[in-house]
Order: structure tokens, then C-alpha cells, then sequence
């Protein structure tokens, strides 16, 4: 009984008061950092995963101690988060692919393989010391290659898949959108490398959660126009883990390019209104938004 009226509290007056979390969002200590997740608090935010974010207008790390150095400095910035904010904050390290390719035009793709799966390795090993819960974000260009850069691309994916199943990590998927069929690829490449297609998201998801469209992967779904319809149009299909995003990119020089912090906040509340004014029990809104914002994160990333 004390359960479940603690449950009841977090559903009050068809507002939602409980955990909230952005489960894939960029910052910039050089940028707003602390500004945008104390926007994000006040919005009624709880929880993040911060991603490492690579430094497209700087130096791409070109050794290993370069990429020692980003994702180290990705953990310290959670940890002051941590202490100034107190909201939760779980950490995603790994190589964008985005850096294999511009790095495969530089130094050819042999050596940028070979530097992209040691930035893998070097991830998994601060995940498996307790520094981050998740690799990524890895995957393949979401912009048109040649075909040869496209096959390399999925070389190299297939062997990140392999290495996080070996050491049963999930991993964040940063892919182009092809609808369903990007989806289909890589499940059978989860299949093939023995990688639970669960512990793969695809990250900036469309918000398509049925399982015909995700064939059983996890998603984050970008919370931008249009999500919450296409969320309660598909939710009766999905089977699968799915959370809210906005892929924040603390840049002040792409200001409109992705979602702002207080979105995932907002789009909750219009998600919890529009169930609840099609129908939903309190109950059922209150059990699903604790699988999107506390259950469903923690079996993921745990």
C-alpha cells in the first residue's frame, strides 16, 4: 500500500511530478554547460546520460591519450554536474563515427579503424572501472558515402557490436534514417555478433516505438514536432525499451540545430495530458512514465 500511493503522488492533477531524464544530451564547459541542465532542473528534469561530444572545430584526438583526455574530460563534467546540480547523470563514452569518416580521408581507412577500435577499447575499459554505463555514441555515417566507406562503416560497426556483447555493454546508435529497414540492418547485426538487440539504441530515433518499425532495439526518440503523436499513435505495438531525448549540443555556433534542454520536460507533461484525455488510467500513465524515466534507464545502463 505504501508503494503504491507513493506512486499515486507522482501523477498529480494530470501533472506529472516524477523522475524525468534525457537520456542522450551533449555539454560544453566552454558553453553553457551548468546553465543548460539548471534550465533543464527547473523544467522538472531529473536524470541525464551525457555523451562524449567530439571537438569537430578543434583537434580530433589522433593517439589514444588524445581520446584518454576527451572522455576523461566528459567524466569530469558529469561529476560537476553531479555536485552542483544534484540531478542523476549516467556517461556515454565512445568515438563518434562521424570522426572515423572525417579521420578515414586524412589518414586513410586502415589507420583510423585501427584508432577508432582502440578509442572502443579504451571506453569499455573505463566502463568496466565504473567511470561511464554505456558506449557511444558509435555507429555509421547518417549521411550519404560511397559505397566502399559504406561497407568499411559497417566492417568497423560489426566490430563494436562484437566487443560490446563480449562485455555485455549497450551502446548508443548514432545511423542515418532509413525508417524501418535502418532498423532491420542492425538487428541482424546484433543478431550476427551476439549483441541482445535490446542493449542497442538507436539514438534521435523517430517516434515510431512499434515493434515493426524498431524490430525489437531500444530507442531514444527525439522529443521534437510531432513526437508525442507519433508516441501515442504507435505505443499500443511497441514491446520494446524506449526514452526521450533531445541530443543537446551545447554549441552556440548551431544554436537551432538540435532540441533545447527544457524539451524532454515539456514534451512529458504533453505526453501525460494527451493519455490521459484519450482514456489512460492514472495508473497505467504513471507506470509507463516510470519505465520510460527510472526503470527502463536503469536496466540499460546499470
Amino acid at each position: 500500500m505504501e508503494r503504491e500511493h507513493w506512486r499515486e503522488k507522482m501523477l498529480e492533477n494530470g501533472i506529472w511530478t516524477g523522475p524525468i531524464m534525457d537520456q542522450h544530451i551533449h555539454l560544453d564547459r566552454g558553453n553553457r554547460f551548468l546553465s543548460a541542465i539548471e534550465e533543464f532542473s527547473q523544467s522538472g528534469g531529473t536524470g541525464i546520460m551525457l555523451v562524449h561530444k567530439p571537438t569537430f572545430s578543434g583537434h580530433l584526438p589522433s593517439d589514444l591519450d588524445g581520446y584518454r583526455n576527451a572522455y576523461s574530460e566528459t567524466i569530469s563534467m558529469a561529476e560537476t554536474v553531479r555536485k552542483k546540480t544534484g540531478i542523476e547523470v549516467g556517461v556515454v563514452l565512445g568515438p563518434h563515427p562521424v570522426v572515423w569518416d572525417v579521420q578515414a580521408n586524412q589518414i586513410g581507412v586502415e589507420k583510423s579503424t585501427e584508432l577508432h577500435i582502440e578509442a572502443v577499447g579504451l571506453a569499455l575499459e573505463m566502463i568496466e572501472s565504473g567511470m561511464a554505463s554505456c558506449l557511444g555514441e558509435v555507429g555509421r555515417p547518417h549521411y550519404q558515402v560511397d559505397q566502399e566507406r559504406w561497407d568499411s562503416a559497417n566492417e568497423v560497426l560489426q566490430e563494436i557490436m562484437s566487443l560490446a556483447a563480449s562485455e555485455k555493454v549497450p551502446i548508443q546508435l548514432h545511423v542515418e534514417d532509413r525508417g524501418e529497414e535502418t532498423c532491420k540492418e542492425l538487428a541482424e547485426m546484433c543478431d550476427s555478433t551476439g549483441l541482445p538487440r535490446s542493449n542497442a539504441i538507436r539514438h534521435f530515433s523517430p517516434p515510431d516505438i512499434s515493434m515493426e518499425f524498431t524490430s525489437g532495439l531500444s530507442s531514444t526518440v527525439n522529443m521534437g514536432k510531432g513526437s508525442v503523436e507519433g508516441l501515442v499513435d504507435t505505443i499500443a505495438n511497441s514491446k520494446s525499451r524506449w526514452g526521450m531525448e533531445t541530443d543537446f549540443l551545447d554549441d552556440p555556433n548551431r544554436p537551432g540545430a538540435v532540441l533545447g534542454p527544457k524539451t524532454v520536460p515539456k514534451r512529458t507533461q504533453k505526453l501525460c495530458s494527451t493519455l490521459l484525455e484519450s482514456g489512460w488510467e492514472e495508473e497505467d500513465v504513471t507506470s509507463l512514465f516510470l519505465n520510460i524515466h527510472d526503470v527502463w534507464p536503469k536496466e540499460l545502463y546499470s
